[in-house]
């Protein structure tokens, strides 16, 4: 185990003391939002995002260490494991280098190695192979090999034979690989051509190369899939005469009577085994990597997404456009819950446009909305027509906003919505689930697949359980950042919850629909199979507005309430105090006293001290409520209202490896080009700038209207 510490620390730059304590944490069950609030003193305040990648890399070097061992008793039990090789495999840093080491050992299907062996030529492989001094010539060596009972006709037969050993020999050589690995992945280039004459959305790739040490992520996602569609062709060249004299250094000895006869065979074991192998190898590499950069980005996007200010207590209409089927409609009160539903038909005609505006009007009266959510797919440029002269109408108060309703077709039919809204039809769902986006991202989106919600690139391409993993591990550290009401939440956003899981989260809402709403923290140890370990994780995170115990309203953990008291005490307040919001000057009295000597008198480290007056101070704290809140319109523009020089204010609704996509209130979201976000900064990527959600200023440059693209700059506009 330490080793692994050791190498944990030095990879992540952080204290042994520190990761050894994490490592603790992680194995004795505990989750990364309850580590990264509550157990800072243990590793020094590192974010959840730290923490896990050291679970992500723990992992890693633990199933390393694992194969490690498996390996070794493999080849142990061959009788062929040696002290340098034991040593080898245990300083490998990596699982690819395993497996160069293994590959010799490796049992193998029938080759033409294994056959050359079978005729009894491995002796005459390696005599030539080792090009010891004295060594006869090859085809002197050969001489004795000949047996023509074995198909060995002639010393050239024999040769052969033995030739194909040594090729082996060379491809299975971890040294040689990991050489011209090296070699490749600097030297070469992926080079594209298009595999027929049919026009493509591809046909960017249809004559392209690019140096495999500089293409970009979103490249190769692009071109893997236009290979697996049929219209790229996708190879990896490289410079044939410098890899092989890469490859004679490694394996020929100069001046050997055997050296010439083995560079031949080097260079037959270059074309038809190591370079097809290396080049599978490359762009698998290449492909890992590319899906790597792609969850990151995807993570990065749907938590920022995700952590969108709600637009709370409001009553919401959420508009679900549609051509064949009509515009459906929901009203919800500001709590999210239905209060009326209707289906209109803006697209079908002068008169039932002229309908359905009635029939919205008399919704927007009859329940007092103030804002409406229209969703973005099919028919949404209509349907904000509509909602613009009905706005209109209706004189003021009234705003609207475009809302992402990506994967709400996907929640409406599951059966999670079917056992929300058993009385409502399918596309009803999705008009109450657009409404309630609105008013509360979180706590809508918890319900849907990451994958469905559509903000990142090529996600159907990602291995499924790293997408899932990350992305679960996103919505979850939003979650429970956030906090959650225990009486209204939803099963969906309490199994979010740390230490909840789908079967207990169902519990808790079954225990206050049987015995009312919760009053305590603690009641939570009633809830059956919620034990002291789940209330643990949890409890931090379950806001109880209901209780008397004003502490049950904050994040302040229930091990913590002592330290609370104590510190309210030290300071001169009272418990009253927190839920009158009298703590104002709290932090200044912390500074005045010392918050080490405070910490100490409390019984805590200096962290959760600062961690418990922040809530002491701000009981109920929603740190989205801190976020520039989301721009509601009242007006429409259309792209062809859109001229080179305009500024305007808009909405990041993706940010991907070439540039960002802003809603500027057009149909269309325009881009804004990695080269135009930044002004003198240099960005590797467009999220060290920009994240989903941020309200930003943009000039525009250009409109193609025909092909409705809208080219962006954001370091232009300031």
């Amino acid at each position: 185990m330490e080793p692994i510490i050791q190498s944990l620390a030095r990879e992540l730059n952080q204290n042994e003391r520190y990761v050894k304590n994490v490592v603790t944490l992680l194995d004795e069950g505990n989750t990364i939002p309850f580590i990264a609030r509550y157990r800072k003193e243990l590793h020094g305040s590192m974010d959840d995002a730290v923490l896990r990648n050291l679970e992500e890399r723990l992992q890693y070097l633990r199933n390393l260490e694992r194969r490690r061992e498996e390996v070794k008793g493999a080849i142990a039990g061959q009788g062929k494991l040696t002290e340098e090789l034991s040593a080898a495999i245990d300083a490998a840093a990596a699982l690819s280098e395993v497996e160069d080491l293994y590959r010799p050992y490796r049992p193998k299907r029938r080759t033409r190695a294994t056959v050359a062996q079978e005729r009894g030529l491995e002796p005459l492989a390696a005599l030539l192979y080792a090009q010891k001094p004295g060594c006869p010539a090859p085809v002197e060596a050969a001489a004795g090999y000949v047996d023509p009972s074995k198909g060995l006709e002639t010393a050239e037969d024999a040769l052969r034979g033995a030739g194909d050993i040594i090729a082996e020999y060379i491809s299975d050589d971890a040294s040689v690989r990991k050489a011209l690995r090296t070699f490749m992945r600097r030297h070469s280039e992926l080079v594209v051509t298009a595999a027929g004459e049919e026009d493509s959305v591809y046909r960017l790739y249809y004559d392209f190369r690019q140096s495999v040490s500089r293409i970009q992520g979103h490249q190769i996602l692009a071109i893997n899939r236009g290979e697996r569609e049929g219209f790229l062709k996708v190879g990896v060249e490289t410079d044939r005469s410098a890899a092989l004299v890469l490859l004679n250094r490694a394996v020929s000895r100069p001046g050997a009577r055997a050296a010439a006869f083995i560079r031949t065979v080097a260079a037959g074991a270059y074309d038809r085994l190591l370079y097809p192998s290396l080049e599978r190898e490359i762009r698998s590499l290449l492909t890992d990597e590319a899906g790597e950069g792609a969850i990151r980005n995807f993570a990065l996007n749907l938590r920022s997404l995700l952590m969108q200010p709600p637009v709370r207590g409001h009553v919401t209409m959420g508009l679900d456009p549609g051509y064949r089927m009509g515009c459906k409609v929901a009203v919800v009160d500001g709590t999210g819950k239905v209060l009326d539903t209707a289906v209109v038909y803006p697209t079908h005609g002068e008169r039932q446009r002229t309908a359905g505006m009635a029939a919205l009007s008399k919704l927007i009266r009859r329940h007092g909305v103030t804002h409406i959510a229209i969703g973005n797919g099919t028919a949404s440029r209509e349907t904000e027509q509509m909602t613009v002269e009905l706005l209109r109408q209706e004189g003021g108060g009234i705003s609207y906003m475009i809302v992402s309703e990506a994967g709400a077709s996907v929640y409406s039919a599951s059966k999670l919505a079917s056992e929300e809204f058993p009385e409502y039809d399918v596309n009803l769902r999705s008009a109450v689930s657009i409404a309630r986006r609105l008013q509360d991202p979180l706590a809508e989106l918890v319900k849907i697949d990451p994958k469905a919600i559509g903000v990142g690139q090529y996600q159907h391409d990602m291995p499924a359980r790293c997408l899932d993993e990350a992305l679960g591990g996103v919505v979850e550290d939003c979650v429970n950042s956030v906090g959650v009401d225990v009486n209204t939440a939803s099963p969906s956003l309490l199994q979010r919850v740390s230490g909840l899981n789908a079967a207990t989260a169902k519990n808790v809402v079954k225990y206050r629909e049987e015995n009312g709403a919760f009053t305590s923290r603690r009641q939570l140890l009633k809830v059956p199979k919620l034990g002291p370990k789940a209330f643990e994780q949890c409890a931090g995170f379950l806001r109880v507005p209901e209780s008397r115990a004003a502490l049950d309203n904050t994040a302040v953990h229930p091990e913590s309430y002592q330290a609370a008291q104590r510190l309210l005490e030290l300071t001169g307040h009272k418990l009253s105090d927190v839920s009158a919001g009298g703590l104002g000057g709290l932090d200044e009295q912390i500074r005045s006293a010392g918050a080490e000597e405070l910490a100490r008198q409390c019984g805590v480290g200096v962290p959760t001290l600062l961690d418990v007056a922040r809530e002491l101070q701000k009981p109920g704290r929603d740190p989205r409520d801190e976020l520039p809140p989301p721009i509601l319109r009242t007006d429409i523009m259309e792209i062809k209202d859109l001229r080179p020089g305009m500024v305007l204010t808009g909405t990041v609704r993706n940010v991907i490896d070439f540039g960002v996509f802003v809603d500027i209130g057009v149909h269309q979201d325009g881009l804004v080009h990695i080269s135009q976000i930044s002004r003198g900064k240099f960005l590797r990527h467009p999220s060290e700038a920009a994240a989903v959600g941020d309200v930003v200023k943009v000039k525009v440059l250009e409109v193609d209207v025909k092909k409705k693209r809208i080219s962006l700059s954001m370091k232009q506009a300031t």
